[in-house]
């Protein structure tokens, strides 16, 4: 039986922790592993390590979670540590969409890229940097940071370039596009042999094969007749058109990652879809974390009476990390993909950039194979992105807002939507708002208010977005409490899940 200690950074977040330490906890060598849970919401990591110490409980371990809302001490002796942080909390996140919005950018998720990605960015560095200096501090010598928090690839590049922590990020998307792949040829995924490389929320499906016959020719024709794929990806569908490969992110996601879908506000519906906010929803990823949160809270003591999860192998999810520490422990061998320092791997992509691309895992740890060049297209939309995350996270850990301006200016959808004196005035403002998580921009916030303050400024927008819906009562979502559950469990990470329209983010 393998011993050792992993701590959950962030493990108030609602449904990821507990299905991270079931798919973790359905290892049968792991039965006497220790756990730590730390969280800055005491009221949040009480109600989680509550469910999920009675789910360990109830599947016969006799493991006592430690549950703390002192990181440092949470971090003792830690051979793994899991981050799910979402730094400023919603409070932050509205920030992100709605200044933007005044200035036209009309974002579906604003946690990777664009104003409301590079924003998150900020503060995500400021918050990882210190918890790295905690690990470096507290943890085992040999810690391994398995990072799920967006901006994966800035806070990935800088936790590896800055915070002196071995980082590993890590991200669902490439299953999820598997399955949708599969089933638009009508196969079983397990099928379906499939290379993807590029970078978090870009990664492209290079390769696709199935009993050694090529399919990804094939693969647009396959995708345009699919009764709903055509209809919910309409964005993907284009890129693929005019591309020649498949992106991992959803819809909504890939949309406002480039210039062309979501810049002319009477367009933007003709890309987008409303059954599920992952396919473009203004402000989607907003509405459904506020109301998965507000669910929780008012839900809580009926996930409680609900049946505990069970920690068996057919149960377990899809989430790289337990499979990672498991071959890491054990030395079963798992292949995944994986966000690293490129150093090489995709050889027309920078190598001090955060590429995503296969890994396998043993006993000896994580090896990448030489993926090669990426398709010069693929390969040109990802260096556009990485010159905009080098910026942000240079930025970001300099507290120098010059850097952190031309970031916006480089963004796609940004630069496709505003001039530069409404990017200057954007940043501004959002540099004000977002003041008690920025703490590396003290005088650049002071300069910004007093611009503010003293004018003239350039007129601005109340603009709610071109597909913006509103948040659900509770009362509304108790009319479905299957659907309000998993909401709940989407809120923290999510996308196209396998099998499900709605999640949400690695």
């Amino acid at each position: 039986m393998s011993s050792f200690k992993i701590t959950f950074i962030g493990a108030g977040s609602i449904g990821f922790t507990r299905g991270l330490l079931r798919d973790l906890l359905s290892v049968p060598e792991f039965a006497n592993t220790e756990v730590a849970f730390t969280d800055i919401n005491e009221h949040n990591l009480r109600m989680v390590t509550e469910l999920c110490q009675r789910d360990i409980d109830e599947n016969g371990l006799s493991i006592r979670i430690q549950a703390t809302t002192d990181r440092r001490e949470a971090l003792q002796g830690a051979k793994y540590v899991i981050c799910t942080i979402r730094a400023g909390g919603l409070e932050a996140f509205a920030t992100d969409i709605d200044i933007p919005l005044k200035y036209c950018v009309d974002q579906c998720v604003g946690d990777t890229l664009s104003a409301g990605g590079i924003m998150y960015g900020q503060r995500g560095i400021a918050a990882m940097l210190d918890i790295c200096r905690d690990i470096r501090e507290c943890a085992s010598e040999d810690v391994l940071l398995l990072n799920y928090a967006n901006p994966m690839a800035m806070l990935t590049w800088a936790c590896n370039k800055y915070g002196g922590v071995r980082t590993i990020g890590l991200c669902h998307g490439v299953q999820g596009g598997h399955w949708q792949i599969a089933t638009a040829f009508g196969l079983q995924k397990k099928e379906v042999d499939i290379i993807c490389a590029g970078i978090n929320h870009q990664t492209w499906y290079i390769s696709i094969k199935h009993k050694g016959e090529d399919l990804t020719g094939r693969l647009l024709e396959a995708f345009e007749n699919h009764e709903d794929f055509s209809r919910t990806e309409k964005v993907r569908i284009d890129m693929l058109r005019r591309f020649g490969y498949y992106s991992t992110e959803s819809n909504g996601h890939l949309s406002e990652y480039v210039p062309w879908y979501r810049k002319r506000p009477e367009e933007i519906g003709d890309w987008i879809d409303l059954g599920s906010w992952i396919n473009g929803e203004t402000g989607g990823y907003l509405r459904v974390s506020t109301e998965g949160r507000n669910w929780f809270e008012t839900d809580f003591p009926n996930w409680m009476k609900e049946p505990a999860y069970e920690y068996k192998g057919e149960k377990r999810g899809e989430e790289h990390g337990s499979y990672i520490i498991e071959s890491l422990e054990t030395g079963r061998v798992y292949r995944g993909h994986f966000n690293v320092v490129n150093n090489g791997v995709i050889s027309n992509l920078p190598d001090d950039a955060i590429i995503e691309a296969p890994g396998y895992v043993d006993r000896n740890g994580i090896s990448m194979p030489h993926v090669g060049e990426l398709p010069l297209g693929p390969a040109a939309v990802c260096n556009v992105s990485i010159s905009v995350q080098r910026l942000a996270v240079e930025a970001a850990v300099s507290g120098d807002d010059q850097l952190l301006r031309q970031a916006f200016m480089m963004d796609p959808l940004v630069g496709a939507v505003c001039n530069p004196k409404e990017i200057w005035q954007m940043v501004d403002e959002m540099l004000v708002a977002g003041e008690q998580w920025l703490p590396q921009y003290g005088d650049a916030i002071h300069a910004a208010r007093e611009r503010l303050e003293k004018g003239p400024l350039l007129p601005t927008r109340d603009y709610k977005g071109a597909a913006r819906l509103k948040v659900k009562t509770v009362e509304e979502m108790q009319q479905d409490r299957e659907s309000a559950n998993r909401n709940a469990g989407e809120s923290d990470k999510g996308k196209d899940r396998e099998k499900t329209a709605t999640s949400s983010n690695g």
